[in-house]
């Protein structure tokens, strides 16, 4: 008898589980998805603990956006003699390697008589410049300091128009301050890309000129430069809210590269303006400089330019690129479109000024 009562016992807790198992399935949908078994009110611990947060990028950049301070004498004239101001421009900078080599602005540092960067851990240092490349508006610095934290710098530059990223710097001097937003523009690399930087809507003010772009893992993804200003006829030069641009980091950490070995950024140039034809291959040319190598080999505005030495041309931003890559001294061989005339002919790549 109680052989039987047990077996009975049995079966019946089977029966109740597997009906129980059955009415958890039903009501709980991630038990059937996989997702396991979840209850939020055992699950969150307080009101914060589902909080998105960016401080660990945060804390693997902001210790190298520094503080610059450049200081230069000015000579005010007066009338029995010269009476001499002193200066000071506010800006930020990127510690690049731990040897101490700095990205900035180069309008950061521009004619300045002495430079000095206050790190985060609290060193002052004196900072040489080491050159500037007018084009990008970028300057590289040397310090000697001790520990000196390196940017997180990516292997490769992905940055993409909708990803978050952060804005670190010392605006109007008040300190390290973080902003974040959003790219809306991803920009170029090449070294004719004089003017076409990443665009966020991250906030930059006075100081923040020369700070870091960061991404959501607190990788460099480019230093910060400008707001984006019109002239306004009552109120004269205004920055517009929400356009604000930096230097890609491929296009920053090459320029700093080329100046750190040679002292300059050495860049081509053969002197016309391009753009492209829809429709069609090729880069039309604009404009012809005076005295350009261009000029000298003979192209002529409307001229289509259809390959360089047997590469066929689709892109003008390109083709600009790959001519301001191409050592000075260089003969390159153009295939042109003049009139519906296949043309041939030969030019040699000239140095662009402007490095130092």
């Amino acid at each position: 008898m109680a052989g039987r009562q047990f077996f009975s016992f049995v079966v019946k807790s089977v029966v109740l589980g597997i009906f129980v198992a059955g009415l958890m399935l039903f009501l709980v949908p991630n038990l059937r998805n996989g997702e396991g078994f979840t209850l939020p009110w055992l699950g969150e611990q307080s009101g914060t603990a589902m909080r998105k947060t960016y401080r660990d990028a945060i804390s693997r950049s902001a210790p190298a956006v520094v503080n610059i301070y450049s200081v230069s004498i000015e000579n005010d004239v007066g009338v029995y003699r010269s009476r001499p101001r002193e200066r000071t421009s506010l800006g930020s900078g990127v510690i690049m390697t731990e040897s101490g080599y700095i990205l900035t602005c180069n309008h950061v540092v521009q004619n300045a008589d002495s430079i000095v960067v206050a790190v985060q851990d609290g060193q002052i240092l004196e900072a040489q410049i080491v050159g500037t490349d007018q084009y990008t508006d970028l300057a590289v610095l040397k310090v000697k300091g001790e520990n000196l934290h390196q940017i997180p710098q990516p292997e490769r530059h992905d940055v993409e128009v909708g990803d978050m990223v952060m804005a670190i710097g010392n605006p109007f001097d008040l300190g390290q301050t973080v902003t974040h937003g959003m790219v809306s523009r991803a920009g170029r690399n090449g070294l004719s890309n004089f003017v076409d930087f990443i665009q966020t809507d991250a906030v930059l003010n006075q100081g923040n000129s020369g700070g870091a772009l960061v991404d959501s893992n607190g990788n460099l993804v480019g230093i910060t430069n400008a707001n984006f200003q019109v002239r306004d006829s009552r109120n004269g030069v205004r920055n517009v809210d929400g356009i604000n641009f930096a230097v890609p980091y491929e296009l920053a950490r090459r320029v700093m590269d080329e100046i750190i070995t040679s002292g300059k950024v050495v860049r081509g140039q053969l002197g016309f303006i391009g753009g492209e034809i829809r429709g069609r291959p090729g880069v039309i040319v604009t404009a012809v400089a005076k005295q350009s190598p261009a000029e000298e080999a003979g192209l002529r505005p409307n001229d289509i330019i259809m390959a360089i030495n047997g590469v066929a041309l689709e892109s003008a931003s390109k083709t600009l690129d790959m001519i301001a890559e191409t050592k000075p001294g260089t003969t390159l061989d153009l295939e042109i479109s003049r009139n519906g005339e296949r043309l041939d002919i030969s030019v040699t790549v000239a140095e662009l000024g402007g490095s130092s």
